[in-house]
């Protein structure tokens, strides 16, 4: 362009836009294949091979985004490249990218088979390295051009503001729009969309009933006769948990004495209108059927879908012999994960709700003659269980006894129990500092609690990713990390920034698809957990031992 022209147009030409350039930038290459390696260092658990795949394509894209943007920092300020470095770095990327690669699949695989055998999973097969290789590949394609669409309706936008605008104002400008308008798609579209699809999915999925539920015949269940909670009204996991677990008969074959027949109820969404409406509607169970004069009451938390563990309720019906009553209350359709990240205000007002009223007509039973109280949550469940109260304090004073199963990051009683744990012991299994509460990440060691019973006992395997994961992954290394680590925590795990926090978060994914004792699978450890809070009178070690045996040989 000529001096005369500049005068003219004092803002330098726009380069042509296109999705797909003819290289990509060099820094951006540099770190994703530095990502990509780092996506297949171990993490807590073994993935499935699509999802390694997936991982890793992510995780390249993150690496190549990252790149781009310091890339482009360093263009601002630096007009003229250097040719002959720029070659040189191009260089090394060809030949130094490959290698690490082929290094960085074999040593994941031996990382992959090591974590396998230390969780009790099946080894890999060699054609899987070629699976995550192109699952990742697929996936960092498709995110590249994805980002690259993004970027040409940015530089589109800045060219017609460019008319009016200088160059930096009108790219500014164009970053802007496209953020916005990116954003409100993700948050108020997709987000809300997702959201909705989630909803009525889920809730078609709660229309129906499994095929070991059976429509109870007695009036001690809800959804049976004379029942205020109709079958129809319990949601899938409602009728699960009131149409299966262990009759009479099953319990008085273990006890080898006459069972009572247990009393189980449960509300569903569509039981009544609101959580405090449900939360009666149980009490008016709880006095038809009787249940205050049984030995034992469970209140007990569900997941999102309303799941309630039968490990948790059949290993307490078997040890009391049926004299028991357990109480539920379904708030949402939505598996945990979702009811976690887009509303937690839900399975509080339940816990709330269904602990406080079923604890206020507890409380007003002469202190001779009324059952114990019991309380349990597993995962959200958990939380919920932890929010009805202010503090420890209140927790432990609320029921004789609490059984928490794989609490997540966001509980803050456990959050403050494990940060003031005494000194020196592990974060996947500490010591609180008083003797009310006890942590264990094998069960078995519950049965070795000396001095008095404690009230609340935690289940955590030391890798679940669901008590593990928090935001501060993302810049923090975690003390999970530090030695002594737990015994299924793999040695050559390693904290990178970013990294360990994204490989934490998918885990949760897979948290569910191993053997009991690892990630958020507990199996027939709520025994052990039943048997320290809550033992019935002449319960010994021997007898957790049989009914954990039993428990674990029906599944």
């Amino acid at each position: 362009m000529t001096p005369a022209a500049d005068r003219r147009n004092p803002h330098p030409p726009y380069r042509r836009l296109r999705v797909v350039r003819a290289r990509l930038g060099l820094a951006g290459c540099a770190l994703a294949i530095v990502f990509f390696c780092a996506s297949l260092t171990p993490s807590l658990l073994p993935r499935p091979v699509l999802l390694q795949g997936v991982v890793s394509g992510l995780t390249a894209t993150m690496g190549y985004a990252t790149g781009a943007a310091l890339g482009a920092v360093v263009r601002r300020f630096r007009r003229h490249g250097n040719p002959r470095a720029a070659r040189i770095g191009w260089g090394v990327v060809f030949v130094a990218g490959p290698v690490l690669g082929l290094v960085f699949l074999a040593l994941g695989t031996g990382w992959q088979q090591e974590l396998r055998a230390r969780v009790g999973l099946e080894r890999m097969v060699t054609y899987d390295i070629l699976r995550i290789v192109g699952v990742s590949v697929l996936t960092f394609v498709l995110l590249l051009l994805l980002g690259r669409s993004l970027r040409l309706a940015t530089r589109q936008i800045a060219r017609q503001a460019g008319r009016f605008l200088p160059k930096p104002v009108a790219y500014g400008t164009g970053f802007a729009i496209v953020t916005l308008l990116a954003v409100g798609f993700v948050d108020g579209f997709a987000q809300e969309r997702l959201l909705d699809v989630a909803d009525r999915t889920a809730s078609i999925t709660d229309g129906g009933t499994d095929a070991a539920a059976r429509r109870p015949v007695t009036g001690l269940r809800s959804g049976g006769p004379g029942s205020a909670a109709p079958w129809d009204t319990l949601g899938r996991q409602g009728r699960t948990f009131v149409g299966t677990g262990p009759a009479a008969e099953d319990l008085s074959a273990f006890t080898g004495t006459a069972a009572a027949a247990p009393i189980r109820l449960y509300a569903g969404l569509r039981s009544a209108g609101s959580a405090r409406e449900r939360a009666q509607l149980l009490v008016r169970e709880m006095d038809r059927t009787g249940a205050w004069s049984r030995a034992a009451i469970a209140v007990i938390v569900p997941t999102g879908t309303g799941w309630v563990d039968s490990a948790v309720t059949d290993s307490l019906e078997y040890m009391y012999g049926g004299d028991t009553a357990l109480v539920s209350m379904q708030y949402s359709y939505l598996p945990s994960w979702i009811s976690f990240l887009t509303d937690r205000s839900k399975v509080r007002e339940t816990a709330t709700e269904l602990i406080g009223a079923v604890r206020e007509r507890w409380a007003a039973m002469p202190p001779r003659t009324r059952p114990q109280l019991l309380l349990s949550g597993e995962s959200l469940g958990s939380y919920g269980a932890e929010s009805a109260f202010a503090g420890l304090s209140g927790l432990t004073g609320a029921a004789d006894g609490v059984l928490l199963v794989g609490p997540p990051f966001a509980n803050p009683i456990h959050r403050h129990l494990t940060d003031t744990r005494a000194a020196g012991s592990p974060v996947w299994n500490p010591v609180p500092t008083g003797p009310a509460v006890r942590f264990a990440h094998d069960p078995a060691d519950l049965r070795t609690t000396q001095g008095p019973r404690p009230r609340v006992v935690y289940l955590q395997n030391a890798s679940d990713p669901i008590v593990w994961w928090t935001p501060g992954l993302l810049l923090s290394r975690p003390v999970w990390l530090e030695h002594p680590r737990g015994p299924d925590v793999s040695p050559d795990m390693r904290w990178y920034p970013g990294v360990t926090f994204w490989q934490t978060l998918v885990d949760q994914f897979a948290a569910n698809g191993v053997p009991a004792g690892h990630g958020h699978v507990y199996g027939s450890g709520p025994v052990d957990g039943w048997a320290a809070v809550a033992a019935p009178p002449g319960w010994t070690t021997a007898d957790t031992v049989r009914l954990r045996a039993h428990l674990d040989s029906r599944s």
